[in-house]
């Protein structure tokens, strides 16, 4: 026994304890209790917006016959599915990623599928895309997917994801916001100024933690979540500044205030509120709502999955990482869970990357993220103080930290760099990780394939490929179907 290792069995804790960390590998993989308590804190900080922002977009969606969600009940269910799955997905995959409603599915759902089925209809359509994401997973077929997915496709996914992360913290926090004008359709703050309080203190918030995880503080995104939260509390008493809805000037999604009560219990209704009487539409449009629900959870969930665990240091050169298969196939649960609960279907979140950049490892730190989502049902107005603004700066910082990756990707060949650039590209343009994925595998196969080097892609890359030309074109196709 080397010297290291009598110092790493030294370290690791014995009894019960020393049993979860032998199950989760938290000392073998470099981690600890500690770092895996803050890591899954981080990562429920950053991911704790969701539980407002679900029920903000599902509630906006007004089905077939007129009907609309509950705010309160899919707020509560929300928090629920995100607990459960996070916790399941931890024992399971041992993997630090959390889960909670996907914001492009639970749009699709609210702005498209609801205007033709009502909203248990849609929700049992979301529970027919998690059973096939689960069989695909079982079957071997999604990781032969994502075994034949070049290395330097992984590698762009990571980086894009990291820009994207990076842009949704910048809108989120005002700093970059749309102008109304076609050119530029962005800028910066307000005419071209940062003029609100909320974005400064982001801008207070980015500085901060960038020192502190530059100086590799530990705790540092935490400390800077932290400050930043005390900031804006302390702003708001002051000041009074408001939501944004009725003062230009005031907070996005969530007031800093320490007023009103911190307890309420949580309204499940809507659990188990499916229908599977699905007579209203024909079938075509069935499969293509299907088709497109399938796709958005298919390759998100890959992509993200493919980041975090590079991000975490837990992938191998392939961009393979420990107990893919049970993770792939929880995250077909995660779907299901999301159609029962009507909180939409869930998936791995990119934000967990908050809690990796805080140095979690493994599963252990999933167990933290799932009982604060879990006791979020209940104090729902506690989650609220973390404005988005200062939630924001966290996901900038792990953005920058993602872009890293790009360093691994040989790009003097421009069958490479093209599909490379149109993946980091076109994600946080068109605000769409499954947009960026496709362009980029389109790209690879058809740049590849007409340049002479059609044996180098691998069959399944075709078969995607197409897939992913049938989902950009969904619309004009299913109007022609219909017509």
């Amino acid at each position: 026994m080397t010297e290291a290792q009598q110092v790493t069995d030294e370290r690791k804790p014995t009894g019960a304890w020393g049993g979860v960390d032998r199950y989760f590998k938290i000392t073998e993989r470099g981690s600890s209790f500690g770092t895996e308590i803050r890591g899954g804190l981080v990562t429920f900080v950053t991911m704790a917006y969701i539980v407002i922002l679900n029920p903000i977009i599902l509630t906006s969606g007004v089905d077939v016959e007129g009907n609309t969600l509950s705010f309160p009940a899919v707020s509560a269910v929300t928090a629920l599915t995100a607990g459960v799955m996070t916790i399941l997905f931890g024992i399971v995959s041992r993997l630090p990623f959390g889960f909670a409603a996907g914001l492009g599915i639970n749009a699709f759902l609210a702005f498209s599928v609801v205007g033709q089925v009502t909203w248990p209809e849609a929700m049992a359509l979301v529970v027919i895309n998690g059973v096939l994401i689960v069989l695909l997973a079982a079957t071997g077929l999604r990781r032969m997917i994502f075994d034949a997915v070049p290395v330097e496709l992984k590698l762009a996914i990571t980086v894009g994801i990291g820009l994207f992360i990076a842009f949704i913290g910048f809108v989120n926090s005002g700093f970059v916001t749309a102008t109304g004008s076609a050119s530029p359709p962005v800028g910066l703050g307000i005419g071209g100024s940062v003029v609100t309080v909320p974005t400064l203190i982001f801008v207070v918030t980015l500085i901060l933690t960038g020192v502190l995880v530059a100086a590799k503080v530990k705790g540092g995104l935490l400390i800077g979540l932290v400050s930043g939260t005390v900031i804006a509390v302390v702003v708001e008493a002051i000041w009074n500044l408001g939501a944004a809805t009725e003062n230009p000037g005031g907070w996005g999604l969530t007031v800093p205030a320490l007023d009103g009560a911190p307890f309420g219990i949580p309204d499940l209704g809507l659990v188990g509120a499916v229908s599977f009487d699905l007579g209203r539409v024909g079938v075509v449009t069935i499969v293509m709502l299907v088709f497109t629900l399938l796709f958005t959870n298919f390759f998100d969930a890959m992509g993200t999955m493919t980041g975090l665990s590079r991000e975490a240091g837990l992938a191998d050169a392939q961009g393979n990482f420990p107990r893919l298969k049970s993770a792939l196939v929880v995250e077909g649960v995660g779907a299901i869970a999301g159609g029962l609960t009507s909180s939409s279907s869930n998936t791995v979140f990119i934000e967990s990357g908050a809690g990796i950049g805080e140095g979690a490892r493994t599963g252990f730190a999933n167990i933290v993220t799932g009982l604060m989502f879990l006791l979020a049902m209940f104090f729902t107005p506690l989650t609220q103080i973390v404005p988005t603004e200062v939630a924001a700066a966290a996901l900038v910082i792990v953005g920058a930290l993602m872009m890293a990756q790009i360093k691994h990707i040989d790009l003097t060949d421009f069958r490479v760099l093209l599909p490379v650039f149109l993946t980091v590209a076109v994600m946080p343009m068109t605000y769409s990780i499954a947009n960026g994925i496709g362009a980029g595998f389109v790209a690879w196969v058809l740049v590849h394939a007409f340049s002479g080097r059609a044996k180098q892609v691998h069959w399944l890359l075709w078969v995607v490929g197409a897939g992913f030309v049938l989902f950009f074109a969904r619309g004009p196709i299913e109007a022609a179907l219909g017509a």
